[in-house]
């Protein structure tokens, strides 16, 4: 028979959900970045855009725990203060245009102080994720129904499948040119030369191609003009980067089977856990006209779903104007207010980020930060 046991009160400590790993590894902030930019490439902004590292601490920074937020306020900044982050994912960068000075007077600034003095990093990504095949578009495009997709605007690859961005050909008059000619050109610096034989009048010739700068363009052209004997039938042509079939801005999205507005609505407003949302309604259409193709741009899509042709334009906010002008083409307009468009995506995001990171660094998920308008 055991002996009888005393049971001692004990005060049990609850850890807030947000402490959950001390544990883990860490990461250096130059070795973050370049996973973030792995993750998805900051060369797909917007040239406009403000993207990338916008808040640095004096090196080394060691990151421990990264901040996620749609928005960086200033009561999103204290959250993040008390939850020991180190670094700050926001997707809208908070410094957008320059910024003269530094001090207490705007809420911008004091960001960028209390950043500074707590030693957290800001980073933003903003249009650089709207273009990822993995981002901002796709997740939005989650809550329409099983569709296939497109970008709206695909985006160009970064670099260009050949070396430089001209190709020049021309035509040797004589073979005993030949060796001549492809000396001088190979002694230009980024330039890559092949050649071949080709048929002209009837006649046999070797054909010079070379892929090269702008800048070796000129010089190559200022070789030939000193050497028009020994070349003809000149060709230049300029080189583009090649479109990505699923990387680009604002998605086009084709329902396999198409559903009423009104079922579209739904779909819409449980995805993104809104109650309410704006509506304008093509020229003859009501709640029951069928919607098969759909276009829609988080955040302001007005200049990326311009012209697009769809049953049904989704966006967070557009002006009074394309609204009407979309509405007399008959398209329907849903409108959600910008951040609600985008802020939903930051679930995702936390686990792929995990995933990608390898979980060396604790992620954690703003509470705080919320769509500035709301229905009242």
């Amino acid at each position: 028979m055991l002996p009888s046991a005393r049971l001692v009160p004990t005060n049990i400590r609850l850890t807030p959900s947000w402490i959950c790993s001390f544990s883990r590894s860490f990461m250096d902030l130059k070795a973050l970045l370049s996973s973030l930019n792995d993750f998805a490439s900051l060369s797909f902004a917007e040239s406009w855009d403000n993207v990338g590292l916008l808040v640095e601490p004096s090196p080394p920074h060691i990151v421990n725990t990264l901040f996620l937020t749609n928005d960086l306020t200033e009561e999103v900044m204290e959250e993040a203060m008390q939850k020991k982050a180190d670094f700050i994912l926001s997707y809208h960068p908070p410094i957008f245009r320059p910024m003269k000075h530094i001090t207490w007077k705007t809420w911008k600034e004091r960001l960028v102080i209390r950043a500074l003095e707590n030693r957290v990093a800001i980073y933003s990504p903003h249009t650089a994720y709207d273009a990822a095949p993995q981002g901002v578009n796709n997740w939005l495009a989650k809550g329409l129904g099983t569709c296939s997709t497109r970008p709206i605007h695909p985006s160009k690859a970064p670099d260009y499948p050949t070396k430089g961005t001209h190709r020049l050909e021309f035509s040797v008059n004589h073979t005993q040119d030949l060796d001549k000619v492809m000396s001088a050109v190979k002694g230009i610096g980024d330039v890559s030369v092949t050649s071949f034989s080709a048929r002209c009048n009837d006649e046999e010739h070797t054909r010079i191609s070379l892929n090269c700068t702008q800048k070796a363009l000129m010089q190559v052209l200022a070789l030939l003009s000193q050497n028009r004997q020994l070349h003809q039938k000149t060709e230049i042509f300029s080189l583009e980067k090649p479109l990505l079939l699923d990387t680009g801005m604002g998605r086009l999205c084709t329902l396999n089977e198409p559903v009423s507005l009104a079922t579209m609505i739904e779909r819409i407003k449980g995805h993104l856990k809104l109650s309410h949302l704006r509506l304008a309604l093509g020229v003859g259409k009501t709640l029951e006209s069928p919607v098969k193709v759909v276009a829609l741009c988080a955040g302001s899509g007005g200049s990326i779903l311009q012209g697009v042709e769809a049953d049904l334009y989704l966006t967070g906010e557009m002006s009074h104007h394309d609204v009407l002008d979309a509405a007399s083409k008959g398209i329907n307009v849903i409108l959600c207010e910008h951040s609600n468009t985008e802020r939903g995506f930051l679930s995702d995001l936390q686990n792929m980020l995990g995933a990608h990171l390898e979980n060396k660094v604790n992620i954690i998920l703003s509470e705080t930060d919320k769509d500035p308008l709301r229905v009242v």
